[in-house]
């Protein structure tokens, strides 16, 4: 690398700390004359990096924000830090980063030096992280394999582990990335099925690109968080559900943020919730926090569900099933019949 060149670089890793630089500390931090460094600042708006320049004596050079961000310079510790920081943004989705943290974490290994790759790995595997929620954990080197032939529009081999256990080996034409919730997903052609398939990513394993490129396929939609979120929908149990609530329509759909379509008045006291969900945990938990009385006619699962909660939570209270009543509750309150399950206020 010419002097010239290993200067600029020099240069450039200086303007890219968040301050302003003299040009006389300049020129002694790169041992040039003054002249030599506003020549060089030229050089660097000629390629596009914004370097402001403001006058007094207490002006100096810094490089401002511009429309398009220009390569940045790194050492090996702010390198490292990096791409561990994009490890642990796509092993914990956050919403509105997962994807663009592993298409920067698939670009930064790519270029990263024999040495520094192994440091990242050696930092991943001895930390581990206090995990929160009840998702899968995702190998982040997996993501990036991935995300790395979706660029470059090449099939891909791996192993995959269906949910009855079952393994099979997949070759597949990657198309995107979907987090959803703690778990990440991928949408792939399937070419030995002739199909387009969606597979969870914490269970594959062992993904080699194959080299071969291809010409891009049109997916089945043009969103692929939302084909997926309805394949998850048509695969899971989905429960509607159907209640009476004691409670005024407008402080329901506060409370819960419903649809207008889901709530129907009854009258100025109560009205009728019509939801669905594929867990009954999420719609029992969805009526309880209303905090209010109400009886639930479908589905059975729902009624079932909410006998055996109140009476372990009247065991966990110290009274046998039934026997007790939160202060001041009146005997009246709550139903358990044929036509319906209610739940005392609480």
């Amino acid at each position: 690398m010419s002097d010239t060149r290993a200067r600029l670089l020099r240069l450039l890793s200086l303007l890219q700390t968040p301050r302003e630089w003299p040009g006389s500390e300049l020129a002694e931090r790169l041992r040039v004359s003054p002249r030599t460094i506003r020549r060089d600042i030229d050089r660097l708006r000629e390629l596009g990096y914004p370097v402001q320049a403001t006058m007094g004596a207490v002006g100096g050079y810094r490089l401002a924000a511009g429309k398009a961000m220009p390569p940045l310079l790194l050492d090996d510790e702010e390198a490292v830090a990096i791409a561990v920081g994009l490890r642990t943004a796509a092993s914990h989705p956050v919403d509105g980063i997962e994807e663009a943290s592993v298409r920067a974490l698939a670009k930064l290994e790519q270029v990263l030096p024999s040495r520094l790759r192994h440091r990242v790995g050696a930092l991943g595997a001895a930390t581990v992280p206090m995990l929160t929620g009840d998702g899968p954990s995702v190998d982040p080197r997996n993501l990036v394999v991935l995300a790395g032939a979706i660029a470059n529009r090449e099939r891909l081999r791996f192993a995959y582990r269906a949910g009855d256990g079952s393994q099979t080996r997949r070759l597949v034409e990657p198309y995107r990335l979907v987090a959803a919730g703690r778990r990440w997903y991928l949408l792939a052609y399937d070419n030995d099925r002739d199909d387009w398939r969606v597979f969870r990513i914490d269970r594959i394993s062992d993904p080699r690109p194959t080299g071969v490129r291809v010409p891009p396929r049109v997916p089945p939609e043009q969103d692929a968080a939302a084909f997926i979120t309805r394949k998850l929908y048509l695969l899971a149990p989905t429960y509607e559900m159907v209640a009476t609530l004691h409670l005024p329509a407008d402080q329901v759909a506060h409370r819960l943020g419903a649809a207008t379509g889901d709530i129907q008045p009854i009258d100025e006291r109560s009205c009728r919730l019509h939801g669905h969900a594929d867990t009954l945990e999420w719609l029992a938990s969805r009526l309880l926090m209303l905090g209010c009385e109400f009886e639930v006619h479908e589905p059975p699962e729902l009624m079932a569900y909410l006998r055996a909660l109140g009476a372990r939570a009247t065991r966990a209270a110290g009274g046998p099933d039934g026997a007790d009543r939160l202060p001041g509750e009146d005997q009246g309150a709550g139903t358990l019949s044929g036509e319906g399950v209610g739940v005392p206020r609480a």
